[in-house]
């Protein structure tokens, strides 16, 4: 075995793989250059002039690696938009630690498959399981010792592909629950198996999951009250549906505004009312208050749920995709387990437990040399540097008379509206603050310098028009190039386009 000047056991190459290290060479520089870029696109075109020019016949001709790589660079690349900008601020997927990258590019070369472990991925199956363990250990789930674990059963989670594939599985489980046997047998009464989700913040995956599991459209949506669950609503709701309640879903950070919900008040009262329903909370944006000591306790009441998802795509710095489903009881698990004789009913055969997936890419490599990378310190420096920039967004925003948010918040993301001419709210025209903030957004995503996000949504909080239905933008302190200067920046941006779209209405 070789042993290489920097004490690994792998000598480098003698010679070049018909030319692959030139080509991944080059294509390291041009995503390095790429995240490393100050702008969001470096060209725009529309979806037709994108059609035209990308959608094409396969060539006849054979091309080598490089040239395919330039006609990448040329065609491709610059119409791509650059989450790793510090001016694109919508969304939390930068994908920029290192260490994280570097994982995702080896656990590419690698090529480990994570169905089988003992042939296919002796310690890649490992990492897997214990990136699962430490998330457990953020949202305050028990791990037994390392030195118990006897097989994949008592890991208690599972990584999936994303937030969707996670809630789905957390879906099926409380289908099982709520009937056990029904993965073999079918369903029988689907009337049986409802779920009750917040109105209006609720994430679509669950929707989308109990069509997929063969349950139809069993959601009950259940009034909120400052973008949380309407305490007395919900109760009534678990009345009026006794019996039939399969699973209530809470939000440990909404998809909208990243609202934490009151998870152990929330779990009280299910408990209180019936002991059997799945209680499952999506913490795809919450996972952030496991890193922190000071945030810890925005999840109160969360380890008493059944199953939880976490999202580290979204919240640590991590590329595309991985996200994680565990439960409190790992033995849940074996209700949706799958049996074939191509899957190794070994102990440590991971695809025994990853329903809807065959082979498995090794995307938990990524996580795992993110985390060992940051430690526990590192984390909650992370998790305390975001917040700090929010609470400075949040500031800034209450303090312009043209802006205000529409709630306070809870994690990364602030939500707030431009508001045209002198704010009245006795006689303000919700119609007329909605068309100012979509045309500021059309504006922002057609010009390219900077980005919020922005989505329909109740005001909840009245700050508008009670229960109204408004366009508000989002900020999100997630990319770690993030300044308060890039936050004034994008601030006084918002506010030239307000003005701007106030002298348009004047003209007119």
């Amino acid at each position: 075995m070789a042993i290489n000047t920097q004490g690994g056991i792998y000598a480098p190459p003698t010679q070049s793989m018909s030319g692959i290290d030139t080509v991944l060479d080059q294509a390291l520089l041009l995503g390095a250059a790429f995240k490393e870029s100050d702008g969001i696109f470096a060209m725009r075109a529309s979806s037709e002039e994108l059609r035209d020019m990308l959608v094409e016949e396969l060539p006849w001709q054979t091309s080598d690696a490089i040239s395919v790589l330039r006609d990448f660079e040329q065609r491709v690349l610059p119409y791509c938009k650059n989450e790793a900008s510090a001016h694109f601020m919508g969304f939390g997927d930068t994908g920029n630690d290192t260490a994280a990258l570097a994982g995702g590019i080896l656990a590419l070369f690698v090529q480990q498959n994570l169905i089988n472990q003992d042939f296919d991925s002796p310690s890649a199956t490992f990492i897997d399981i214990t990136v699962v363990r430490w998330l457990r250990d953020l949202v305050g789930f028990t791990n037994i010792p390392s030195a118990q674990l006897r097989n994949v059963w008592d890991t208690g989670g599972v990584v999936t592909s994303g937030g969707t594939m996670s809630n789905t599985v957390a879906m099926m489980l409380a289908r099982e629950r709520k009937q056990p046997g029904t993965i073999r047998n079918g369903v029988g009464n689907p009337r049986r198996f409802k779920v009750l989700v917040p109105e209006g913040i609720g994430h679509y995956s669950v929707r989308s999951a109990m069509a997929w599991i063969g349950l139809g459209d069993q959601i009950v949506s259940v009034p909120t009250d400052g973008f949380r669950y309407d305490l007395h609503a919900l109760e009534e709701a678990l009345r009026d549906n006794a019996g039939s309640v399969m699973s209530v879903v809470a939000y440990a950070g909404d998809s909208r505004t990243q609202t934490i919900d009151y998870l152990d008040r929330i779990e009280d009262l299910v408990r209180s009312i019936d002991t059997d329903i799945w209680l499952h909370a999506d913490a795809c944006w919450g996972l952030l208050c496991g890193f922190s000591e000071s945030l810890q306790k925005k999840l109160l009441g969360i380890s008493t749920f059944d199953s939880i998802t976490v999202d580290p795509h979204k919240v640590m710095d991590i590329p595309y995709t991985m996200s994680a489903l565990l439960v409190k009881d790992p033995e849940s698990l074996k209700t949706i387990a799958s049996f074939s004789d191509l899957i190794m009913q070994q102990d440590w055969s991971l695809g025994q437990m990853t329903p809807f997936v065959g082979s498995r890419e090794w995307s938990s490599l990524k996580l795992w040399m993110m985390m060992r990378s940051y430690g526990r310190s590192g984390l909650q420096k992370l998790a305390d540097q975001r917040i700090e920039l929010v609470g400075y967004t949040y500031q800034r925003i209450m303090t312009e008379p043209r802006l205000v948010a529409i709630h306070e918040p809870d994690l990364v993301a602030v939500a707030f509206l431009y508001l045209p001419h002198d704010y009245d709210k006795s006689s303000v025209r919700v119609q007329d603050i909605n068309r100012a903030n979509q045309w500021i957004h059309k504006q922002m995503l057609e010009r390219g310098e900077w980005h919020l996000h922005q989505f329909s949504i109740a005001d909840n909080n009245c700050v508008v028009s009670d229960g109204a239905e408004i366009y508000p933008l989002r900020f999100m302190a997630i990319n770690g190039r993030l300044t308060k200067e890039h936050i004034d920046g994008m601030l006084n941006y918002v506010l030239a386009l307000g003005k701007e779209f106030e002298s348009m209405e004047r003209k007119s």
